[in-house]
C-alpha cells in the first residue's frame, strides 16, 4: 500500500530525474523567426534591376478617369516628375472644385513600376504653401519616406525635391502629401502606386484597374473643398469623379479581372460591392494573401489608409453596379440638416409659398428618388455649382445614385474595351409589370 509520504517523495524523485533528463539533452537552436526579416522588405543594399518595361515584363494598368505617370530611363533609373500644383477639376457635369493635385490632375496620375527598378521622382512645389510626399507603404531609405519635419524640411513654394530609392516589393500602393495633410489631402493631393512582380507566381489577369477612393465637402454654390470637415462629407469619389461622372469597367466574358482599391478618405472606410459575381480578396498594402487564406466576397471593406485588390472571372454578361454600400455614400451633396418629411401630406404648401418664392418644391414627404430629375430638368432651382441628389438617366429610369458608383460593363464578343453602351437584354430576363393571366395562375391578389 503506497502511503501519502511514499507518493510525494516518489513524485519528488521523478520531477528530479526529469530536470536532469531534460538538462542533459544537447542544447537546440532556437526557430528561425523567419517573419521578422520581411517586415521591411529585407537589405536596403538590394541592386537593382534593369528596368522593367511595359508589354515584356508587366501589362500596364487602367486607372479609369485618369492617367499613368510618365517616366524615362537615364542610366539605368526610371525618372518621373511630379509637379504639385493647383487645379481646377471637375467631379461630374455641373460639380467643379479649386483643388490642389499634381501634373495637372485630381487625383494625380497612377506611378506604375517593377519590382527591383530604381526609381527617382522629383517633386516640384507650384503650390502657395510648403509640402512633402509621403510614398504609403513603400520600402525605402528613411529620409526618403517625405513626412514633413520628420525626414525631410519642407518643399517650399517654387523648389524642387528628389526622391530615390530601389523598389524591393511589389503590390498596389499609395502616394500622399504628408504636410498640413488634414488641408492638403483634402484638396486632393494623393495618388496610386502600382508595382507589378518581376516573376509573377500567377498567370497575368486580362483587366487590370486602379481606383483611389476618397471624401470631400463642398457645400452647394460653393469651389473650394472644405478641409476642416469631420464627419459630414457630401461628394464620395472614385478616382476624384462621382457617378454619373465615373467611367465604366468594361470588361469581356470570361475575362480575368483585377480591381485594385486605395482609400484616403479623411474619416470613412468603404465597402465595396459588386452586383452579380463574386470575387476573392488577393492582397493588401502589406503583400498578398496565400491561395489558403482567400475567400469569396461580394463586398469589401477598404479601410481608411489601405488597400485592397479584388479578383474575379467576368462570367456574367450585363451592367452591374459596384459601388460603395454606405447609403449616404452614393448621394450627391445630400445634407442632413432637412426636416424629415416622409409620410406628410404637404397639401397646397406648394403653391402657397411659390407665391413667395417661385420654383419652390417641397422635398422629402415621398423620398428623395425624383429629385436628381428635377435637378437635371432645370424645374427644381439649386445653387450654382451643386449636383444635389443628381444620377443618371439609364437604359430603363433614371437612376438614383451619384458619388461612390460606377458600372461594371461584361460584354461577350467585344471586339474593344470602349464603352459599348447600355446592355441589350435577351427576351424574358427582365423584371416588368405581371400580366393578369400570371396573377391568376400562380394565385397572388393584384395590389
Amino acid at each position: 500500500m503506497i502511503t501519502r509520504r511514499k507518493f510525494l517523495t516518489t513524485s519528488a524523485a521523478l520531477a528530479g530525474g526529469s530536470v536532469v533528463l531534460q538538462n542533459s539533452q544537447p542544447a537546440q537552436a532556437a526557430p528561425e523567426r523567419r517573419w521578422e526579416k520581411s517586415y521591411s522588405g529585407g537589405s536596403q543594399d538590394r541592386p537593382a534591376l534593369t528596368p522593367g518595361l511595359p508589354g515584356r515584363d508587366y501589362k500596364p494598368v487602367i486607372t479609369p478617369n485618369g492617367a499613368a505617370l510618365p517616366w524615362k530611363i537615364v542610366d539605368g533609373v526610371k525618372v518621373y516628375h511630379l509637379i504639385a500644383e493647383p487645379v481646377r477639376h471637375e467631379f461630374a457635369r455641373g460639380l467643379v472644385g479649386e483643388c490642389w493635385g499634381y501634373n495637372g490632375r485630381v487625383h494625380g496620375p497612377t506611378i506604375e513600376a517593377v519590382e527591383g527598378d530604381r526609381v527617382r521622382v522629383y517633386v516640384t512645389n507650384k503650390l502657395p504653401a510648403p509640402t512633402s510626399v509621403h510614398w504609403h507603404g513603400v520600402y525605402l531609405p528613411n529620409g526618403m519616406d517625405g513626412v514633413g519635419g520628420l525626414n525631410q524640411r519642407a518643399i517650399k513654394p517654387g523648389e524642387t525635391f528628389k526622391y530615390e530609392w530601389t523598389f524591393r516589393q511589389y503590390g498596389t500602393l499609395m502616394y500622399h502629401s504628408h504636410h498640413d495633410e488634414m488641408t492638403q489631402m483634402a484638396l486632393g493631393l494623393m495618388g496610386m502606386i502600382v508595382v507589378h512582380p518581376r516573376k509573377p507566381a500567377m498567370p497575368r489577369v486580362d483587366r487590370d484597374f486602379v481606383i483611389l477612393l476618397s471624401e470631400w465637402r463642398i457645400d452647394p454654390g460653393t469651389f473650394r473643398p472644405n478641409p476642416n470637415e469631420m464627419t459630414d462629407f457630401n461628394v464620395l469619389t472614385m478616382n476624384a469623379r462621382c457617378f454619373p461622372g465615373t467611367e465604366p469597367l468594361v470588361v469581356k466574358k470570361g475575362d480575368k479581372v483585377r480591381i485594385r482599391l486605395g482609400n484616403l478618405s479623411a474619416m470613412s472606410h468603404h465597402p465595396i460591392h459588386i452586383h452579380g459575381q463574386y470575387f476573392k480578396i488577393v492582397a493588401t498594402d502589406g503583400g498578398e494573401i496565400p491561395l489558403s487564406g482567400q475567400w469569396p466576397e461580394t463586398t469589401v471593406i477598404v479601410p481608411v489608409g489601405t488597400t485592397r485588390d479584388i479578383e474575379f472571372i467576368a462570367d456574367a454578361p450585363g451592367d452591374w453596379a459596384f459601388h460603395c454600400h454606405m447609403t449616404h455614400h452614393v448621394m450627391n451633396q445630400m445634407g442632413h440638416n432637412i426636416p424629415n418629411l416622409i409620410g406628410m401630406n404637404p397639401g397646397d404648401l406648394d403653391k402657397r409659398v411659390g407665391s413667395l418664392l417661385p420654383g419652390y418644391m417641397t422635398m422629402g414627404q415621398d423620398g428623395m428618388g425624383d429629385h436628381g430629375l428635377h435637378v437635371e430638368s432645370g424645374h427644381m432651382a439649386v445653387p450654382k455649382n451643386s449636383i444635389p441628389m443628381v444620377g443618371a438617366q439609364g437604359p430603363f429610369d433614371y437612376i438614383t445614385m451619384g458619388g461612390m458608383f460606377t458600372i461594371v460593363k461584361v460584354r461577350e464578343n467585344l471586339t474593344s474595351y470602349a464603352d459599348p453602351g447600355w446592355y441589350k437584354h435577351p427576351q424574358g430576363t427582365v423584371a416588368d409589370l405581371a400580366r393578369a393571366d400570371e396573377l391568376q395562375r400562380d394565385g397572388v391578389q393584384r395590389g
